[in-house]
């Protein structure tokens, strides 16, 4: 009597991960989301190991979970994985308060971000089959 599963909103050579509200703004964590779609999973591995952003460990995480979830519960070559999309959306923003002169307020904004990582299996062509 349980309720049937959803249709897969991906391919079959597809899988993905999702990290809800890292504390960070939007258009920051997508220079470093910029800098991995379309490498191969390992180069965007080494590039976010070495990278001087802050974000980048946490946009690490994502994807090695993505990289997980594609070996793990779609059985796909983690050889053969490409980072085909990196996605930011805006999260919650929470508003503080500062005090200035005469009496007036200063308005400080911590913004939070989603990001969405999409791993995808290249298909084989005829010369790497032939070497």
């Amino acid at each position: 009597m349980s309720k049937k599963t959803a249709p897969r909103d991906l391919a079959d050579n597809e899988a993905k991960a999702f990290s809800a509200s890292i504390r960070i703004s939007p258009q920051k964590l997508n220079v470093v989301a910029q800098s991995i779609r379309g490498l191969k999973a390992e180069a965007a591995l080494s590039q976010l190991t070495f990278s001087k952003r802050r974000v980048a460990q946490d946009v690490k995480k994502v994807l090695q979970s993505a990289i997980a979830n594609a070996e793990n519960n779609h059985q796909l070559d983690v050889d053969r994985l490409v980072v085909s999309e990196a996605f930011v959306g805006k999260a919650i923003i929470m508003k503080r308060w500062r005090a200035r002169a005469r009496g007036r307020v200063g308005k400080i904004v911590k913004p939070f971000s989603n990001l969405t990582v999409i791993v995808r299996e290249r298909e084989e062509t005829s010369a790497e089959e032939k070497a």
